[in-house]
């Protein structure tokens, strides 16, 4: 049975700041609270409706009623386990191979869809704006399917980060080098702009080499492309390199 307290504090991680004041994040359904279970992520507590986990001790296992996964869930509909953990200390970047970095990407479910990406093509690191939405917001947690497991994220001043890097910076624009007749490098930053507005002026004027996904449309009226959908390309075209 949930306390009042537990189930003050577990709504409560719903919102930024008090993620950050209790370090504590949670994640909902099998598969991801599996995948995190294997990972560097610490269990803090699972609450499940059915006798599933066998691997995670009693201690830190509670079995609830659907009730009162209802009342913690972030989900309309909630799935049938509930599972909070610590939040990591960030680890240091290593500027090597391909990175992406966000400028301002506000939505959850491209953060978290952008995740998956990196985690299909080999990326290991993003990096992100400080304007960019919180990894460990419970909508982006959810979007991730797993691979928040397997992938680093660093928030960062990105203009400051980008103006002293070493490496390559790569953008997209609606004017660019067209990508499919690019030769793209091994390595090298990857930046990927605001869902409205796209790459933020501060950070368009670092970058090195300025890439465009050509439209195919007859009448050419389609403005721009989903930051997601544009990443699934652009690291398709990247990754085409070493085959």
């Amino acid at each position: 049975m949930l306390s009042k307290n537990q189930i003050k504090l577990i709504t409560s991680l719903q919102q930024k700041k008090q993620r950050n004041t209790h370090r504590l994040f949670f994640a909902e359904g099998i598969k991801v609270i599996q995948e995190l279970l294997e990972s560097k992520f610490e269990l803090e507590h699972l609450f499940t409706t059915q006798s599933d986990f066998q691997e995670v001790s009693t201690d830190k296992k509670v079995v609830i009623d659907a009730g009162d996964l209802k009342k913690i869930s972030a989900l309309a509909t909630p799935n049938t386990c509930l599972a909070v953990f610590k939040i990591p200390v960030e680890k240091k970047i290593v500027e090597s191979g391909l990175i992406i970095a966000l400028d301002a990407v506000r939505d959850p479910g491209n953060l978290g869809t952008i995740m998956r990406l990196c985690d299909w093509f080999g990326i290991d690191q993003i990096i992100c704006s400080k304007e960019t939405v919180d990894i460990y917001n419970p909508k982006v947690v959810q979007a991730t399917m797993g691979s928040i497991a397997r992938v680093n994220v660093t928030y960062v001043d990105l203009e400051t980060f980008i103006s002293q890097t070493q490496v390559p910076v790569f953008g997209t624009f609606m004017e660019g080098e067209n990508i499919y007749k690019t030769n793209l490098p091994l390595e090298g930053i990857i930046i990927m702009g605001n869902e409205a507005n796209g790459i933020s002026p501060e950070i368009e004027k670092l970058i090195t080499n300025r890439l465009s996904i050509p439209r195919f449309g007859t009448l050419q009226k389609t403005e721009s492309l989903n930051v997601a959908t544009a990443t699934a390309i652009v690291l398709s075209e990247f990754r085409r390199a070493i085959i």
